[in-house]
């Protein structure tokens, strides 16, 4: 059937009639289509028209930032659904025929804001930005597509697929919560009345729209203005109560009346992309191409595509395909057909589960259960049900349940023949399944359960929600009555995760079979499952005894639940004893709640208030820019980067002829090619642009390719071959120890008192030992790395547009790179989507690798990264080991301290000295140590270089202080936070690097937050809860956090910034620091507003640029606002002592009218001011002096429970109090540090790196394995605290600081460490059940797996012993 001609083609889908054009409409207005563009993703299409609201995050669907609503018409319910999708997989022509809105098309700052935009602009639901429009249309389309006020858990569902790197989601959430209104006229300034009879009422807007019950039948509308314009327009009010006019785009009624026709159409690359209508069509297009792919969502295949390399020349897109999407409840079960979406088959369970007896939709139930934790909402409403099946992924969460479900699957072949597969057959092998290739799953038949028959899902993950399994499940039992005991009839037992396909358990299925259900049984059948599960120790994924033990720890939860169900009907009398009912406890997550305590010390117009971020509106409606949306100039190429695929070899040679013959190259750049010097670095010039000679890690750059189109850049790239002699890396921190890999000089050393004395000479009561391993994390900025270079003047000078907070850095780089003065070398920022340090000096080399083909060509050059080879390639934060002894007395007392720290610094110095220097720094935490002696060395390893990241080695040091005061604490046997207390800092203590400490509040931080969280209190209940659940456990912790603000090396701390005055009374500031989300331009702006006494309006902060204010410091170490704040101060007292005269001499108005009569008099209205933090200063020769201008401290307290059968885990209460002097901006303080409360989370509990090393073999050696959203988890919104409170300490002004404020940005990001101690709190309740008291450790990140191997029991001693350690790459 392959082999038909083109003319028997022709003759085979004529009668079809292909539509003629493809039409798309975007924000209204009618797009055709052209032949040509089937490679294209509806992103790539959106964001080449301009719209560049719509972002690129990962490529994956895995961020949400290029969220984009799709509206389609279905012709079965006359109804026009609405619904959100990921641009960056959909299809230009899956699209077809469809209405897409962006962000562009709800409001702007011109006409109005959408409410949507405007209640998360008001409410400071936006920080960097990037992330806002995906989260606005992830909204917008939950409203438009329900007929009534979504609920909060609707809410809080629909947004499960967007992430957030900055605010902590709390702001977002409370943004959107107001939408879950039951009064429609809240937010209309008419009445009811005043609307036409008959028409929808929009949730989004309260506005007639398309969305609801009204139909078209005909060419004509009910209402005149539909055509005219596409949009009804009505009035109506802000979620602050004022008024202004809006427009809602409805559905096009072209597409309503267009005829829908099969697509046949064309990509790059020979790809054919077809849509057939019917399934006749769809067998006879798969009978020409057997080795078509089918498509729904494009959720798997896009993946493999850009991720894998693979290629699928022709693509048969199903989506409208009847007799693919039917789904029918019938009367022995539901058949779904393999189109059906997610989503929907979702809707129709719930309602099943409703509508049927209960005993009925056992495996409904499961399904559904299931399905909601499957994936983001984005990714369920376009993924089908067939499409997950034929995937056939070990890791599928539905395919064991399936199987277990006893659910059958209809194959037809390209003749129409038919036939049935049950699922426990289906799956074959590695991605493989019984599908001939001239076969198409056809329905899925899933039968209704039968009275004692349970079906019950599992699934473990890293994060609970959007995350692939780590393991699950599906289980099934019928049982039969035999006298007064219940038998096993049937029983299905089937795990993915395990192994290449879903595995069936069948000798614990054959022996469970006919036993009777009792504790007999589950003992018994524990130990055959142990043996039916066999994973190799070096099994591709890792984790291995925690994956056994989960096997287990899932059946022993699928008995209970069993039992307790049959109890529950009356049989097996007595049922569970009430401590084993925590271990069937479905996880229900109430909606979360906050509260923000801080008081106002206004100072001026605009000091101390809660204004909202300045680039809010211009986030929300997608206008605000970043580098990857800046408008290319004509002629401008593209680039991708050629990367060492090696750990660590000599690079014998290069071969570049088949990336020349490739579409569009117009050049590779080498090591050769570069003008002035190949090395750069921020302190030590160690590191290469392009490897020469020698690659020292995986993602090295190599060299650099130019292309006319990004795609083009990228293939080109993957077509240089790289023949390498490989030589031996190192791979760890313990590897470079061992091997005494470490950088030349950076061995530092802090001695206070006679640590040998103390331990010699019997000081102390008691003496303990340990060692800490802290992971790393990835700064997961959502805007990755991205640079446009271009020459100006012939190539005189170069120009850039960089996404950094070093404009300097990069300025410094280039120059070098090129060989220029820095003189002709400017680098601008505006704004960036995130940094968190990521983007202080490893952006450098974005712009270096970037400038040489630039430069040379003298074209304009854009490099933007990709998700993973920015993961990959651009460092993360730095792991550690620690070593420590500490001496003490009975009364918990510490008397001596000696402490070895090694940082992971990669392949160059970077900035690693200095991270190493603050985790030195702060290596105390808080607590009054007598005797210390701290060693710290940087190791050198083949890793990419890893760099600056919140907190910059601060939390490090402070967590490895937590470790051993617990240590202590397990000692004495007495709370970690009594020892706490008897060893605070207090006011005028001499730290270990001889600082002083003044204006101390730790104290009163300390207090007010035992106070506020009642400690005492909620210790008994806790311990209570724990006494009552054998299976759940719940923790708590308090931790407090000292931290030191400035930069550590002196010359550093000092600002420079730029003031204009100008005749309509507008201020326009320019100065050294870079906006990245943190509000640094708005506290700037405050400041300049007060100091003249003019609306912060009045005030406009212009772009970060070299070339207007020089020599500026990275935006870093939390002292931007400080720094920046008090220079540009400067030029404002400057400018305002020349007016001082004009103002004294005249009565003015307006502070227009005194600008005006200033520049008659000739008054200069323009000033530079400058700032040097005062009384600083820090020597290693004499391990003495004063490295900061002052502390910030803050104290928070967590509670967590803990499921110890799986190691999941959620955040029960989070309190925070934090001293901030007297706020700048106390909104963007809070959202400082909702947002950096939530990013530590991830470093503590959820964000692991896995690198290819000797502990993770199944890894290449070198290789990064989490690169991306897919394998590496930040926390999303269901993993923030269920009750998340903020409060600052009143009535502390900081006599250091501008306008007596502090330094925000990092101080808060340790205090997540308290969810990590709460853990640990709570794995020692759960030890404590099998009598197991001592001390253990816990690493970081406390991942599931740490925390259920640490909870030792009957199942994990099948495994493992009780020093279990889990494997950490660090």
């Amino acid at each position: 059937m392959g082999s038909l001609t083109q003319l028997e083609e022709q003759e085979a889908t004529e009668s079809e009639g292909w539509a003629p054009e493809a039409i798309l409409y975007v924000n209204g207005v009618r797009h055709a289509l052209p032949d040509g563009l089937a490679h294209l993703s509806l992103l790539q299409y959106l964001r080449d028209m301009g719209l560049t609201g719509t972002k690129l995050g990962c490529g994956e669907g895995g961020c949400g930032a290029c969220t984009v609503m799709v509206s389609d018409y279905d012709c079965s319910t006359k109804k026009s659904l609405h619904y959100a999708v990921n641009a960056c997989l959909a299809p230009l022509y899956s699209v077809e025929g469809m209405h897409i809105i962006t962000v562009e098309g709800l409001g702007n700052c011109q006409s109005g804001l959408h409410p949507v935009q405007e209640s998360l602009a008001q409410t400071h639901g936006s920080q960097c930005g990037f992330c806002t429009p995906g989260f606005v249309m992830s909204m917008y389309a939950l409203l438009r597509s329900n007929k009534l006020p979504p609920s909060e858990a609707q809410i809080e569902e629909c947004l499960s697929g967007n992430l957030c790197r900055c605010t902590g989601y709390r702001a977002i959430i409370d943004s959107f919560r107001v939408f879950a209104k039951t009064d429609n006229s809240m937010y209309m300034n008419s009445s009811s009345s005043s609307i036409s009879c008959g028409e929808f009422i929009c949730p989004s807007s309260g506005k007639p729209c398309s969305c609801g019950e009204s139909k078209f039948h005909n060419s004509e509308s009910s209402n005149g203005d539909v055509i005219s314009g596409q949009h009804r327009q009505v009035s109506f009010s802000e979620v602050d109560g004022s008024f202004y006019s809006s427009k809602e785009l409805i559905f096009p009624p072209e597409l309503l009346l267009r005829k829908v026709l099969p697509l046949k159409l064309h990509g790059f690359g020979g790809i054919s992309w077809f849509r057939p209508l019917t399934l006749r069509h769809v067998l006879d297009v798969k009978s020409l191409y057997p080795d078509s792919k089918l498509v729904v969502g494009n959720t798997e295949v896009a993946i493999e595509v850009n991720f894998k390399s693979a290629h699928y020349p022709v693509l048969i897109s199903v989506t409208h395909v009847r007799e693919l999407n039917a789904l029918s409840i019938k009367e022995n079960g539901l058949e779904i057909g393999s189109s059906v979406r997610l989503s929907k088959l979702q809707e129709v369970l719930e309602r099943v589960i409703a509508e049927r007896e209960i005993h009925e939709t056992s495996s409904c139930k499961a399904i559904y259960n299931q399905l909601k934790w499957f994936a983001g909402k984005q990714v369920k409403n376009v993924a089908s049900v067939g499409g997950n099946i034929c995937t056939a992924s070990p890791i599928s969460d539905l395919n064991p349940l399936w199987m277990a479900s006893r659910a059958e699957f209809q194959i037809v072949d390209v003749d129409g023949n038919i036939r049935t597969v049950i699922a426990k057959k289906f799956f074959l092998g590695y991605r493989k399944v019984d599908l001939a290739k001239g076969e198409i799953l056809l329905s899925i038949f899933l039968p209704w359960s039968r009275r004692f028959e349970y079906v019950k899902e599992f699934k473990q993950a890293h994060r609970r929600e959007d995350d692939i399994a780590l393991v699950n499940a599906g289980m099934r039992v019928y049982l039969e009555e035999q006298g007064v005991n219940l038998r096993v009839s049937d029983i299905s037992i089937v795990y993915g995760g395990v192994a290449p396909v879903s595995l069936i358990a069948t000798r614990t299925e054959s022996f469970l079979s006919g036993k009777p259900w009792d504790v007999n049984l589950l003992l018994d059948s524990l130990k055959f499952l142990k043996d039916d599960v066999p994973l190799a120790d070096n099994a591709p994924g890792g984790m291995v005894e925690f994956r056994k033990s989960l096997t287990l720890s899932f059946f022993f939860k699928f008995f209970l639940w069993v039992t307790q169900q049959m109890s529950e009907k009356g049989f097996l009398k007595g049922g569970l004893d009430v401590t084993d009912m925590s271990a069937i406890q479905p996880y229900s997550r109430p909606y979360c709640s906050g509260s923000q305590i801080y008081e106002v010390k206004s100072h001026g117009t605009a000091v101390g208030l809660p204004v909202v971020h300045l680039s809010a509106k211009l986030q929300v409606c997608g206008s605000a820019e970043y580098t990857d949306d800046t408008p290319t100039p004509p002629n401008t190429l593209h680039a991708a980067l050629v990367l060492s695929k090696k750990a660590h070899a000599r690079i014998v040679s290069i071969d570049d002829i088949l990336a020349r013959s490739s579409p569009g190259f117009a050049g590779l750049f080498l090591a050769k090619d570069i003008p002035g010097s190949n090395k750069i670095g921020p302190v030590v010039q160690d590191e290469e642009v392009f490897a020469s000679e020698i690659v020292k890690c995986v993602g090295q750059v190599i060299g650099i390719v130019v292309a006319n189109t990004h795609e083009n850049a990228k293939s080109a790239s993957k077509k240089v071959q790289i023949e390498y002699e490989e030589l031996a890396p190192v791979l760890s921190i313990r590897d470079a120890v061992k091997l005494a890999s470490f950088f030349p000089n950076s061995e530092k050393c802090l001695v206070k008192g006679d640590v040998d004395w103390c331990f010699k000479d019997g000081q102390c009561d008691r003496v303990i030992e340990g060692e800490v391993q802290v992971g790393g994390q990835e700064h997961f900025y959502l805007e990755p790395h991205g640079s446009l270079v271009w020459t100006v003047d012939g190539g005189n000078e170069v120009h850039m547009i960089c996404s950094t907070q070093a404009p300097q850095k990069h300025q410094a780089s280039v120059a070098r790179v090129l060989g220029l003065p820095f003189s002709k070398v400017v680098c601008k920022t505006k704004r960036i989507g995130g940094g968190f340090g990521g983007k202080e000096t490893r952006s450098a080399l974005i712009a270096a690798a970037a400038c040489v083909p630039s430069y040379l060509l003298k074209r304009p050059v854009k490099l933007v990264l990709d998700r993973d080879v920015d993961m990959m390639i651009s460092g993360q934060r730095h792991s550690f080991l620690g070593k420590y002894k500490v001496g003490f007395k009975n009364s918990g007392k510490i008397v001596a301290l000696d402490l070895e720290l090694y940082n992971n610094a990669g392949i160059s110095l970077d900035l690693s000295a200095a991270i190493l220097e603050r985790a030195m720094f702060h290596s105390d935490n808080v607590y009054d140590i007598p005797n210390v002696r701290v060693k710290g060395q940087v190791c050198y390893t083949n890793f990419p270089s890893n760099t600056a990241f919140r907190g910059f080695g601060g939390p490090q040091g402070m967590l490895i202080a937590e470790n051993w005061i617990q240590h202590i604490a397990m000692e004495l046997q007495r709370s970690p936070e009594e020892i706490k207390e008897i060893n605070f800092h207090t006011e005028g203590h001499i730290l270990h690097y001889g600082q002083e400490l003044r204006n101390c509040t730790l104290q009163q931080v300390w207090n007010e937050l035992k106070t506020s969280c009642d400690f005492p209190k909620a210790r008994e209940t806790v311990n209570k809860f724990n006494l009552q659940n054998r299976w759940r456990k719940r923790g708590i912790a308090m931790i407090p956090t000292k931290f030191g603000i400035s930069f550590t090396t002196k010359f550093m701390n000092q600002a420079g910034a730029l003031v204009q005055v100008y005749t309509d009374g507008t201020v326009l500031v320019t100065h050294g620091g870079v906006e990245m989300g943190q509000g640094l331009h708005t506290k700037v702006a405050q400041i300049a507003a007060s100091s003249f006494n003019i609306p912060i309006t009045s005030v406009f902060i212009s772009e970060t640029s070299t070339d207007k204010v020089p020599n500026s410091s990275p935006t870093a170490a939390s002292a931007s606002s400080d720094m920046y704040g008090a220079a540009v101060l400067d030029a404002c007292e400057q400018i305002k002592a020349r007016m001082k005269p004009i103002s004294d001499r005249n009565q003015h108005t307006s502070f227009a009218q005194l600008a005006i009569a200033c520049h008659l008099e000739r008054i200069d209205l323009s000033a530079h001011g400058f700032y040097i933090t005062p009384d600083i200063g820090f020597t290693w020769a004499s391990g003495k002096g004063t490295p900061f201008s002052y502390h910030t401290y803050g104290a928070a307290f967590a509670e967590v429970e803990i499921d110890t059968l799986t190691g999941d885990f959620h955040t029960v209460t989070a309190n925070i109090v934090m001293d901030l002097g007297y706020s700048l901006n106390p909104a963007i303080d809070i959202g400082q540090i909702e947002g950096a409360f939530v990013q530590g989370l991830g470093w503590v509990a959820l964000e692991e790196l896995k690198w290819g090393d000797a502990d993770h073999k199944w890894i290449r050696p070198g290789s990064l394995y989490t690169c991306g959203p897919g394998t590496y988890k930040i926390p999303s919104l269901n993993d923030i605290p269920l009750n998340f409170h903020v409060s600052l300490l009143k009535g502390v002004p900081n006599p250091k600081a501008i306008h007596s404020s502090k330094a925000v940005g990092e101080p808060p990001f340790f205090l997540a460490s308290a969810v990590l101690f709460a853990i640990k709190d709570a794995i020692i309740a759960a030890r404590a059940e099998e009598g197991y008291y001592d001390w253990f450790p816990l690493d970081n990140p406390a991942t599931p797996e740490r925390i259920r191997m640490a909870c030792l029991d009957e199942f994990t001693k099948q495994f493992v012993s009780s020093d279990f350690h889990p494997k950490l790459s660090i």
